[in-house]
């Protein structure tokens, strides 16, 4: 596989002289399939990314089906990518307790990077502009127009900015968004493995402080993904240690890391993890994916939710940008919109995160999810959301 090479600084400096329809701060998934959509409606779109494709993440790479369609309408072709078919859920708490029960909607499985690269290839066919290496420091929006400096000094003009940067940035602190006053106590961590585990089954393991994701994506290899708290760390002072101390308290999880192999010298690892409520509009930047909020990874959507948010802002976006909108209705509209769709899953998320990664509420939980399915398929449902419309 080749790796895209970033342009050249005066490269850079010609293609994006004349002012842009949209810039879009980010190239995860909701920047990739923003930039793409409009791109594919014949708009001047300029992405930024620190980062040179294809990289990796870290993420849980599981993701629901409600965007399928849509994805394979914007060319993504699952089959081709090695996409593996998910329809199972086991639960287990830190004793090992566990539980198995189909999964309502269902799923797939593909790693960010081979996925991320697929979508920005399609991205750069339909005309996309990539400034890669870079970053976004400052967004100033005045007279109807956004001045976007980057870290290279450069300023760059447009008539819209979607902000699609991540959980948390240096650029939510220049935008004083409200969240960054909060505590952001978690880590996550990320493997690709190999091992012996069904290709269909999502597994989430529950230890003290945190939770373990495991799935399959391409290749035979399987998506391991934790969260924890930064106060683990601290104690044990590295990540193996941590890992053997605190995690191979579920029996599940020690297991794993008994048998399987592991194929990264090192895991991908994200510090200041929040879950603190955002802003899906921020000085009128459009927010979208992780930088409008973060689902907790009961049933893994957090990929789902960007992809689907990316839908929704790009299709708005266009509409604004034909003269269909005015900008405060855009944004007004915006804001019910992604509250519409996202507010009660973000809401049934945080919640039943409070279940786990407590050792005695999540052993609870387990036995009553157990004893009462319905309830964990209810639950379910409720964070994986609608098809999202292909038209």
């Amino acid at each position: 596989m080749s790796v895209y090479k970033p342009i050249q600084q005066d490269q850079d400096v010609e293609s994006v002289t004349h002012m842009q329809d949209v810039i879009i701060a980010g190239g995860g998934l909701a920047g990739l399939v923003s930039a793409l959509e409009l791109a594919q409606a014949g708009r001047r779109v300029t992405l930024i990314e620190r980062k040179a494709y294809p990289f990796h993440r870290v993420c849980g790479e599981y993701v629901s089906n409600e965007v399928k369609p849509y994805l394979q309408s914007l060319g993504v072709d699952l089959r081709a990518l090695g996409a593996a078919s998910i329809d199972q859920f086991w639960l287990s708490a830190p004793s090992g307790r566990s539980l198995r029960t189909p999964l309502d909607l269902g799923g797939f499985g593909v790693s960010r990077y081979t996925l991320d690269y697929e979508l920005f290839k399609l991205a750069e066919e339909a005309g996309v502009h990539f400034m890669l290496g870079k970053t976004v420091d400052d967004i100033v929006f005045t007279e109807e127009t956004f001045i976007v400096t980057l870290n290279d000094g450069q300023t760059l003009t447009s008539r819209l900015v979607i902000g699609a940067f991540g959980k948390r940035s240096k650029l939510d602190k220049t935008l004083n968004r409200a969240f960054m006053s909060q505590p952001s106590p978690y880590i996550g961590v990320k493997y690709h493995i190999r091992t012996d585990f069904p290709t269909d089954l999502i597994a989430l393991h529950n230890f003290p402080d945190g939770y373990c994701g495991m799935s399959a994506i391409e290749d035979a290899k399987y998506c391991l993904c934790y969260l924890t708290t930064r106060d683990n760390l601290r104690r044990f002072g590295n990540i193996p240690d941590m890992e053997t101390a605190i995690l191979h308290q579920n029996p599940h999880l020690k297991s794993v890391w008994e048998n399987a192999d592991f194929l990264y010298e090192k895991p991908e690892v994200i510090n200041e993890v929040s879950f603190a409520p955002k802003q899906a509009i921020e000085n009128h930047v459009l927010m979208a994916g992780d930088s409008a909020g973060l689902i907790t990874p009961l049933c893994g959507n957090g990929m789902a939710m960007a992809i689907h948010g990316a839908k929704l802002v790009s299709s708005l976006s266009n509409l604004f940008l034909t003269g269909q909108l005015s900008r405060p209705v855009l944004e007004k509209q915006y804001q019910l919109a992604w509250s519409q769709r996202f507010a009660r899953r973000l809401w049934v998320g945080r919640t039943v995160q409070r279940l786990f990664g407590d050792k005695w509420l999540s052993e609870a939980a387990v036995s009553v999810f157990g004893a009462f399915k319905p309830a964990l398929t209810s639950v379910m449902r409720q964070t994986h959301g609608e098809m999202v419309p292909v038209y």
